[in-house]
């Protein structure tokens, strides 16, 4: 038998396109999956369809969110004229446990990366620029992964935002280069923000 029945390698196929997810780790998931009772599988599918239901992309800042605008969006105590640019949602709530910043987010939902297929176009870049164009932004703080399309994505958007009258820094490198914000501790990343420099 050269491969799996049709159904197996269907959903091993489905697995595969989740990032970080290759092949072998698919058919553990599958094999996971057939081995649980019909009512736990009820329950993982139920929870997949609620994601979708359920959750929305905030209007302002493009994060996910149940509501929009988002919670941060919507309080009257953040600060409206800072703007902390992450690549991915996971990032905001990592910046959001340092209880350093009270500005709001814009999440690009990725970074350049031209190879992967990754353009401008790709990203949240143009809801950045009608943000910063329409609403007075004081301040952006690019707080990117310190690797290559972190920086090649902060020089982009540095170019892209020059000519606004707007302060533009980056977080401190307290971050190691090649780490991530969303595993990166509170005090590392708090230092980080305390210690943003201009880009």
């Amino acid at each position: 038998m050269s491969k799996y029945p049709q159904a197996i390698e269907n959903l091993i196929a489905e697995f595969n396109k989740l990032p970080s997810i290759g092949r072998k780790s698919a058919e553990r998931f599958v094999f996971y999956l057939l081995k649980q009772p019909p009512h736990e599988l009820k329950t993982m599918n139920q929870a997949i369809e609620d994601i979708k239901k359920e959750i929305k992309q905030c209007s302002i800042c493009q994060n996910f969110s149940k509501e929009d605008p988002c919670l941060i969006c919507a309080s009257e105590n953040r600060d409206k004229y800072t703007i902390c640019v992450v690549a991915q949602p996971q990032d905001v709530l990592a910046i959001e446990k340092t209880g350093q910043y009270s500005g709001t987010y814009h999440v690009l939902h990725g970074t350049l990366n031209p190879p992967e297929g990754i353009s401008p176009s790709k990203l949240k870049i143009n809801e950045l620029h009608k943000r910063v164009k329409e609403n007075n932004i004081k301040e952006i703080i690019l707080a990117f992964n310190p690797d290559i399309e972190g920086e090649s994505t902060s020089l982009h958007l540095k170019k892209l935002l020059s000519p606004f009258n707007l302060k533009i820094t980056i977080l401190g490198r307290g971050l190691a280069m090649g780490s991530e914000l969303e595993y990166a501790d509170e005090v590392t990343l708090s230092n980080a923000l305390k210690d943003r420099k201009k880009a």
